[in-house]
């Protein structure tokens, strides 16, 4: 097994809230690194930013997908006691999580034919980090 050193990328949100795809970045690190097989995590060091697996050819499906959660979570509610104002931000995060894992299999993540990596922007808009973690396996035996 390799461990590869975590790294940070930035990214700049646009508005409050927002799905941005960042595949890509994973991809470019699995392909540099020549990862054939193990797994990535994606996590977000943000409270009031997540990151999730969904659709990534539709942009639809990101509309629906904040909408929905716009009903769910207000920006603004009587009980919210949060000074900052975004209690609907920490709770946006916590609903749909800080991290993923994505198996690498032959040097590509798996994901589905309409899946990607998704960041959640959901108090912005800001400059915003995510962080990668690699682990290879080597599948000749060895450990």
């Amino acid at each position: 097994m390799t461990h590869f050193p975590i790294v940070t990328e930035k990214l700049e949100s646009q508005s409050r809230n927002q799905m941005i795809e960042i595949t890509q970045y994973i991809e470019r690190h699995i392909s540099v690194n020549r990862v054939e097989h193990g797994f990535v995590i994606v996590y977000v060091p943000h409270t009031t930013a997540a990151i999730t697996i969904n659709e990534n050819a539709d942009k639809d499906v990101k509309h629906d997908l904040l909408q929905k959660l716009e009903k769910l979570v207000p920006a603004a509610e009587s009980f919210y006691r949060h000074q900052e104002g975004n209690s609907d931000s920490h709770l946006k995060c916590s609903l749909v999580g800080s991290s993923v894992t994505v198996l690498v299999e032959n040097g590509k993540l798996v994901l589905g034919t309409w899946q990607g990596v998704q960041f959640c922007e959901f108090d912005g808009p800001r400059t915003r980090n995510f962080i990668v973690k690699i682990v290879a396996f080597s599948l000749s035996g060895s450990v």
